[in-house]
């Protein structure tokens, strides 16, 4: 029986060079092939990650016979294609985020998956990340009491292209698909299906989402969540109960410390969520606020490689903490805001 999981990579862009980089530390995983459309850019990627093989076109790479799982980092417009020829040469497959670009594609490539039998998730790697298990925990274990309120940003500011892949909708460009799905899918992550839907966008002149709000409505209380292009925001998500509040710091797509006050000035420092309050908080032992820190070698995502190829060695179809329902989901409340006419500008 295997004990590692022999991986490769269709794609030689930002997120690939990070997957193969943070692959090393993954205990049951080996990088073995890459792929380009280009022979070039996929010699020049494998050359650069130790000798690996590598192919033109990701159906050499799904074609060769020593491969179980492909990671796939192409633009989001080719996700589903690309993982569906993937499924239907009996791989397992790991599909950036997001899953698809519509919730219909995300369903389909579900149903695909199901009929081959093998292992499909999205690679939505915060969800993995040891910060984001210690938030689960405290939440069992009660620490924070009823939760009463959620509130998140995920922005960072893009000048306007209408070439680039975040604003031509021919590539799946919009704030929702790339930054709002953090916060979305967290949420469920978290919190399960909310009970209803809400929110609002403004568009970009290529007709993508430029910036976008969203209220999930949970039984006790909301998640209000925040994503955009035009402005730099403030990226923590925070989570206020009865009895206490925890923030996961900035980034939190990158999460690697938690604050957590149970009463006092510091849980009102948290609340208040300004910069100077979370330098203070980061540098000063301040009465009442606990700090944990989960850093981690590398950009973090070998939490998710390590999650997946365990699931595959087990012969599972899929991951508790990222099925491919909430994936589907998680497009659906996206195409629920989008679904409204964009607000002013």
């Amino acid at each position: 029986m295997r004990d590692k999981v022999r991986w490769g990579i269709a794609g030689t862009g930002t997120i690939a060079d990070s997957f193969a980089a943070d692959l090393r530390f993954a205990t049951n995983a080996e990088l073995v092939a890459v792929s380009s459309r280009s022979a070039d850019t996929a010699g020049t990627f494998a050359a650069r990650f130790g000798g690996i093989r590598s192919y033109q076109g990701i159906q050499a790479l799904a074609d060769a016979g020593d491969i179980d799982a492909i990671y796939i980092a192409s633009p989001n417009a080719l996700h589903r294609e690309h993982a569906e020829r993937v499924l239907s040469a009996g791989k397992a497959v790991l599909v950036e985020k997001p899953l698809t670009t519509t919730s219909a594609d995300a369903r389909a490539l579900a149903n695909a998956a199901a009929a081959s039998g093998a292992f499909a998730m999205e690679a939505l790697w915060t969800c993995f990340l040891p910060a984001i298990s210690g938030v689960r925990a405290l939440l069992i274990a009660g620490t924070l009491g009823a939760i009463r309120h959620v509130r998140a940003e995920l922005a960072y500011e893009k000048p306007f292209d209408a070439g680039s892949r975040f604003f031509d909708p021919a590539l799946g460009g919009g704030s929702l698909l790339d930054l709002g799905i953090y916060p979305i899918a967290l949420c469920l992550n978290l919190f399960g299906q909310p009970r209803s839907v809400d929110g609002a966008w403004k568009s970009a002149p290529t007709g993508v989402d430029s910036s976008a709000k969203i209220r999930l409505a949970y039984d006790g209380f909301d998640a209000q969540l925040g994503c955009g292009f035009d402005r730099d925001g403030h990226n923590r998500f925070i989570i206020e109960g009865e009895r206490g509040t925890l923030a996961i710091d900035a980034p939190f797509l990158k999460a690697s410390r938690l604050f957590v006050s149970t009463g006092g000035p510091a849980r009102n420092l948290l609340a208040s969520n300004g910069k100077t309050a979370y330098r203070l908080a980061r540098h000063v032992p301040l009465p009442g606020l606990a700090r944990h820190d989960h850093g981690f070698p590398g950009s973090g995502l070998q939490f998710e490689i390590e999650a997946a190829s365990a699931a595959i060695l087990d012969g599972r179809r899929d991951h508790p903490l990222m099925p491919l329902s909430a994936s589907v989901q998680a497009l659906e409340i996206i195409e629920t805001i989008r679904a409204k006419a964009p607000a002013a500008a």
